[in-house]
């Protein structure tokens, strides 16, 4: 007869409560973190992502703002497309963009690197140069810029000393969008400290290693500095140039509301504001809005294609 030992029956394992207590915890953590946010998130679908999607929406429709939108689906595009003073707006606008912001980065980067340089009051230098950038988008400086450039103030009667007679730059349709330009470059103090940040980065053993080897201030700038700093200036590159395409206030305060004379400063924007909200054709104005978003995300995608060829991250290098 053969026995079967039976196997001792082991007490079962009491399941422990600290996971669960954790898990507990956990979403207490992101019910509060959820909470906190719930004023963001709350803005953000209702002032921005919803009249986001409303516009796109209107975009296809003939709606001016009293009457229900009616669908008309691409015809806003196509009038647009035709229209002798939107491609005038298209063309004051890149003419802008293009003058604008490279000589407003290269302000920047030359007071940068003097003020890179240790010198007494470099504080208040800083705070100096910067201070345009804080007020300069204001419609009292808007003001103050019209009243400098219009006929027989101080910037005519300076150019006079200088034997140049062309009159008020603001009534002039040759000259008043430089106004525009002088004012985006007077508010450089934004892009200069990020300069500032980046070539504070740079390490000094580059400089006295170019240095031992010969290299003269410009070569140490060109081939040190510039690749040092190239993805601080790709950065400035991109938010001054998104900056430039978005210009409005400065447009219609220094133009006396008109985007004028004779249309010379008919930014994009200054157009689509006139068309929404003045002319009441808000689909109109709505598919203007989206074709700037389209592209501004072209000229984004493009420099970041470019920036392979030109901007040196330091992880690359390694």
């Amino acid at each position: 007869m053969t026995l079967v030992k039976e196997a001792p029956v082991r007490p079962a394992k009491k399941r422990s409560a600290a996971p669960a207590a954790g898990r507990r915890g956990r979403r207490r953590e992101n019910l509060a973190g959820y909470l906190f946010m719930s004023p963001w998130i709350a803005g953000f679908l209702l002032l921005t992502a919803g009249p986001m999607i409303a516009s796109l929406y209107y975009a296809f429709t003939s709606y001016n703002l009293f009457t229900p939108p009616q669908w008309v689906g691409l015809d806003n595009f196509t009038t647009m497309f035709q229209d002798p003073r939107w491609q005038k707006s298209v063309q004051v606008t890149l003419k802008y963009v293009v003058v604008a912001t490279p000589l407003k980065l290269l302000l920047a980067l030359g007071v940068a690197l003097l003020l890179a340089q240790k010198r007494r009051g470099q504080a208040l230098y800083r705070a100096a140069f910067y201070m345009p950038s804080l007020i300069g988008a204001s419609v009292s400086v808007g003001f103050v810029w019209r009243a400098l450039f219009s006929d027989d103030a101080v910037v005519d009667r300076t150019q006079k000393i200088f034997g140049l007679d062309v009159g008020g730059w603001i009534g002039n349709p040759d000259y008043v969008l430089y106004a525009l330009v002088a004012l985006s470059i007077w508010q450089f103090g934004a892009p200069m400290v990020i300069f500032l940040a980046g070539l504070k980065q740079v390490p000094q053993e580059l400089y006295e290693a170019a240095e031992m080897d010969g290299a003269g201030p410009f070569r140490r700038f060109w081939n040190v500095t510039l690749p040092m700093i190239s993805p601080v200036l790709f950065f400035n590159v991109l938010l001054e140039s998104i900056h430039a395409f978005q210009v409005f206030g400065s447009a219609y305060v220094v133009s006396d509301t008109r985007c004028g004379p004779a249309d010379a400063t008919l930014v994009y924007t200054c157009y689509l504001y006139q068309k929404g909200f003045k002319e009441a054709q808000m689909g109109f104005a709505s598919a203007m809005a989206w074709t700037l978003v389209v592209a501004v995300a072209l000229v984004t995608a493009v420099l970041f294609w470019s920036q392979k060829k030109w901007v040196h991250y330091e992880e690359a290098a390694k």
